[in-house]
């Protein structure tokens, strides 16, 4: 009898230790028992729950500096929710990883034609920005920055020797 009793005070102490940490009612010490959550984002996530309650995964990722896609998959799998859903890009995590390394992989294009490139990319990207993800925007937007770079000493290149060889007559 006694160890009925026993294992179904375990079985219940077990079920409230792996059990779902809502983000918008756990406190502090609840926060940072998820896997992942220290005492600095626990403390963000308090102090925007306080100015309003978390509407959804979106909301969170959005208010609260620290808490990215990345993140929230990671915090979801380890048994935070919102409103009591868990983060629906969870499982896509992993593809996005096998997306970024097949990324680099891609040679750059010659310097010279990077602007008609940049010019003819400039619409495309606007139009895609919505569906890029919050990394791929980041490298979006240093291949750009590079591509420019990369073309404005393109050009620099022979105004400089133009400039040397009318120094020489």
């Amino acid at each position: 009898m006694i160890k009925k009793i026993l294992a179904a005070m375990l079985a219940l102490f077990a079920a409230a230790a792996f059990a779902a940490v809502d983000a918008n009612t756990a406190t502090q010490a609840e926060l940072e028992a998820v896997k992942g959550i220290g005492p600095s984002i626990s403390s963000k996530i308090i102090e925007e729950r306080k100015k309003a309650p978390f509407k959804d995964w979106q909301d969170m990722v959005t208010r609260v500096k620290g808490v990215g896609e990345t993140n929230s998959a990671k915090f979801s799998t380890a048994g935070l929710t919102v409103n009591g859903a868990a983060f629906a890009g969870a499982p896509a995590a992993p593809a996005k990883k096998e997306e970024k390394k097949a990324a680099p992989a891609a040679t750059p294009a010659p310097a010279p034609a990077a602007p008609a490139k940049a010019e003819a990319k400039a619409p495309a990207a606007a139009a895609s920005t919505a569906a890029m993800s919050a990394a791929d925007k980041k490298a979006a937007k240093k291949k750009e920055r590079e591509d420019k770079k990369a073309a404005k000493s393109a050009s620099a290149a022979p105004a400089a020797s133009a400039a040397a060889s009318g120094a020489k007559k």
